[in-house]
């Protein structure tokens, strides 16, 4: 059952990036917005990222940082393939991020009742990961969430620290790193495991997608 909105201004919003990326992390932010900040966000022209270039998205990322009390959690692609091997499950995974970002926020003494966040499966995964930590806050899970300045910004922290981890990962490998899904990161995949070895690829790649699998295939 989703829970009630509430009308009081104070939120946090959540948003993740990476999901849908080959290459890089999947980073998870929460952002704590009240009247005052909402005001600031507005005028800072705050809005989804997938509407923003990436090189706005880094610039905002930091003034957010300075104005909202937040909490950034990044899974590194070794990590997250550790963790997806475990769990099998993408929106499980997801659950625990959102939990893990909305609890380091509430522990560095942020109080709020409420979170809101994009609807990608089942609210309970949170509730009850945040619930094992003795945490309950009001969880409302919309479409298009991120149209709500809180989520915004949690989009622009999150997409911030997958570009800039992305890039880093790009000088480790000496290749770089397209975004996406596309036939470019099938082609950078089969770089990576010419240049390095196919152990690499989970260093810098979610080896769950259909990629691993075309571009293993195309190498036998």
């Amino acid at each position: 059952m989703t829970a009630r909105p509430s009308h009081t201004i104070e939120r946090i919003g959540i948003d993740e990036s990476g999901k849908g990326d080959y290459f890089g992390p999947l980073v998870i932010a929460a952002v704590f917005v009240d009247a005052t900040t909402q005001g600031e966000l507005r005028l800072m022209q705050v809005r989804d990222s997938k509407k923003i270039s990436d090189g706005r998205i880094l610039e905002m990322a930091p003034d957010i940082k300075t104005i909202c009390p937040h909490s950034i959690i990044a899974i590194g692609p070794q990590k997250y393939n550790e963790l997806y091997a475990k769990i099998k499950n993408l929106n499980r995974l997801l659950a625990w991020g959102h939990a893990k970002a909305l609890e380091n926020l509430l522990e560095r003494g942020t109080t709020c009742e409420r979170a809101i966040s994009d609807q990608f499966g089942d609210e309970r995964l949170i509730l009850n990961a945040l619930q094992e930590k003795g945490r309950t806050i009001m969880l409302e899970q919309r479409t298009k969430a991120e149209s709500d300045f809180a989520v915004a910004a949690a989009s622009i922290l999150a997409r911030a620290e997958f570009l800039s981890r992305l890039k880093r990962l790009s000088s480790e490998v000496g290749t770089t790193l397209p975004k996406g899904a596309s036939p470019a990161v099938g082609l950078a995949a089969k770089m990576i495991i010419k240049k390095h070895g196919q152990a690499r690829l989970g260093l810098v790649a979610k080896l769950h997608f259909k990629t691993t699998q075309s571009v293993l295939a195309g190498l036998t």
